[in-house]
C-alpha cells in the first residue's frame, strides 16, 4: 500500500504546489461558509493525475450532491489556478486507510468547530462575525434577539423550542451563531451542536447506511442545545422526519434546549408531519420580519463604522437603505462592493460612483418582488394562515385574499398567468385571470377593498 500511495504521490510532480486550499477559499467566498462545511469539507484532496484532479468523498451520497451541484464551478477555481488541469475526477474513498498510507490533504478546518467533545465536531462551523454585539436590533427582529439571548445567558428552559422564521438573510442563523458564541463563552462546558437540516439529514442517511445509528443518537441526544437550520428541507423525508421527531422529544423531555429556523412559521410548513408541526408550535415562535428602512440604515452605519479604510457618506448609505430592500446579506454585500472598489481604484465614495457600480443590484432589487412575498404579506394583513389561502377552501373570508393575492401577483410581478397559477396550489391560468378581472371590478365599488389593495401595495414596494 505503501508504494501505491508513494505512486498516486508522485502524480504529475510538474505540477505546482497544491492548489487546493486556494480552491476552498474560492469556494467558501461564492457558496458560503454553510455549503463549505457542510460539502467541501467533506472531500479530500489526493492530486492531479494526468491533468484530472483527484478527490474522493466519504459517501455516494456526498459524491453525487457535489458532482450535481458544484462539479462545474469547482473545475474552474483548479482551471484558474493552473491552467492545465483538464478535468475534475470525485471517487468514493475506502472507510479506513491502511496505516502506512499517505494521509490526503483533507479541506481545511474550521478554526472554530461547535463542541467537539460532543461527537458533533463535523457540525456546521461558527462563524466569528455572527454575534450578538454585531447583531443590529430593530422592530423587526426585537422578539427573537431577546428569545436568543434568554437562552444563551441563563441556564433555566422557559420556551422550548425557541422557533425563529423569516425569509433568507434576515437573521435567522446570525441569532443561532451568535447563541453558540454566547455559550461558548459563558458555559463552555455546555454540549451544544449547530446543524443544518440538511446535514442531520445527511448524517441519518450514513448512519443507516453504515448500520451505526446507535452512534447517531448519542450524539445529538447528549447535547445540552441543539440548533437546528432551515427544518423545512426535511418536508416529505419520512424517515428523516421520524429520527428528528424523536431526537427532538428526547432533548425536550431532558429540559435540553431546542432551537429551531425555517423559512416560515410551524402551522405553514408543507411536508411536515402534524406531530412535529404540534411540537414546534409548544415553544415560543418569533417571526422575523423583512427589515424597515431605519433598521436596515442602522445596519449599514454599523458596518460603514468598522471600516477603517475608507469614508462612507450619510447620503449613501440612506441611498443604499432606501433601495436594497430585499435582505440584510444582500445590502451588507452591496456596501462591501461600494468600499472595495473605492479601495481598488482609489477613489472616493460618491453617490454617482455608488450609481455605477451598483447599478445591475440597483435594477434587480426595483423588480425583485416574488410571489412568495406577495402571499405570505396579503395572509398576514388578512390574519390567515398561508396554508389556507393556498388550500382549496372556497369560503369568502379565503377566497377574497386569495384572489387579491393573485391580483397583486400579476400587477406587481413580471410572472405569467400560468405561472402565478402553479404558485397557487396548481390552479390553472383561467383561474388566475378571473381573480384578477374580479378584483378590478371590486376596487371600483368597494372603497374598503380598494384601500386595503393600496396598503399592500404600498407595503410590498417598500
Amino acid at each position: 500500500m505503501g508504494a501505491s500511495r508513494g505512486a498516486a504521490s508522485a502524480m504529475d510532480a510538474n505540477f505546482d504546489a497544491s492548489p487546493w486550499p486556494k480552491v476552498c477559499d474560492k469556494f467558501k467566498h461564492e457558496f458560503g461558509q454553510h455549503a463549505y462545511t457542510t460539502w467541501l469539507g467533506q472531500l479530500g484532496y489526493q492530486g492531479v493525475d494526468s491533468g484530472t484532479v483527484e478527490l474522493t468523498a466519504p459517501t455516494k451520497f456526498v459524491r453525487d450532491w457535489i458532482t450535481r451541484h458544484y462539479a462545474p464551478r469547482l473545475k474552474d477555481f483548479f482551471l484558474a489556478e493552473d491552467p492545465r488541469i483538464k478535468g475534475l475526477s470525485i471517487r468514493l474513498a475506502a472507510r479506513q486507510a491502511a496505516a502506512n498510507a499517505k494521509p490526503v490533504e483533507r479541506a481545511p478546518a474550521s478554526p472554530i468547530e461547535v463542541d467537539p467533545s460532543t461527537g458533533a465536531d463535523e457540525s456546521a462551523a461558527l462563524d466569528p462575525k455572527y454575534t450578538f454585539d454585531s447583531f443590529v436590533v430593530g422592530k423587526s427582529n426585537e422578539l427573537a434577539y431577546a428569545a436568543a439571548k434568554r437562552i444563551a445567558e441563563t441556564d433555566e428552559v422557559t420556551f422550548n423550542p425557541l422557533f425563529l422564521h423569516g425569509g433568507v438573510g434576515l437573521g435567522k442563523t446570525h441569532l443561532m451563531h451568535a447563541i453558540a458564541w454566547e455559550m461558548k463563552r459563558q458555559k463552555p462546558t455546555k454540549r451544544v451542536a449547530y446543524i443544518s437540516a440538511e446535514k442531520f439529514m445527511f448524517e441519518f442517511i450514513a448512519a443507516l447506511r453504515f448500520k451505526d445509528t446507535h452512534a447517531f443518537k448519542q450524539k445529538f441526544r447528549a447535547l445540552d442545545l441543539l440548533m437546528v437550520d432551515d427544518v423545512q428541507f426535511i418536508a416529505n423525508k419520512e424517515s428523516t422526519q421520524e429520527e428528528f421527531f424523536h431526537t427532538f422529544n428526547a432533548l425536550v423531555d431532558n429540559r435540553c434546549q431546542v432551537v429551531i429556523t425555517a423559512d416560515r412559521s410551524p402551522t405553514d410548513l408543507e411536508g411536515i408531519q402534524e406531530r412535529i408541526i404540534s411540537r414546534l408550535g409548544w415553544g415560543l415562535v418569533a417571526d422575523i420580519h423583512p427589515t424597515d428602512y431605519e433598521l436596515r440604515l442602522g445596519i449599514l452605519q454599523s458596518k460603514a463604522e468598522q471600516a477603517e479604510s475608507v469614508i462612507v457618506p450619510a447620503e449613501v448609505l440612506e441611498f443604499l437603505a432606501r433601495r436594497i430592500t430585499s435582505n440584510v446579506r444582500e445590502l451588507e454585500g452591496a456596501l462591501n462592493r461600494v468600499m472595495a472598489y473605492a479601495t481598488l481604484v482609489g477613489r472616493p465614495i460618491t453617490m454617482d460612483m455608488t450609481r455605477d457600480v451598483l447599478q445591475d443590484l440597483i435594477r434587480a432589487n426595483d423588480r425583485k418582488l416574488t410571489i412568495d412575498e406577495i402571499q405570505r404579506a396579503v395572509a398576514d394583513y388578512f390574519n390567515l394562515r398561508l396554508a389556507e389561502m393556498l388550500s382549496e377552501r372556497r369560503a369568502r373570508n379565503i377566497a377574497r385574499p386569495r384572489q387579491v393575492a393573485m391580483y397583486l401577483s400579476k400587477q406587481l410581478t413580471s410572472r405569467s398567468l400560468p405561472e402565478i397559477g402553479r404558485r397557487f396550489g396548481g390552479r390553472d391560468h383561467t383561474t388566475v385571470m378571473h381573480a384578477v378581472r374580479k378584483i378590478e371590478d371590486l376596487r371600483r365599488d368597494d372603497s374598503q377593498l380598494d384601500d386595503d389593495i393600496s396598503r399592500l401595495t404600498r407595503l410590498l414596494e417598500g
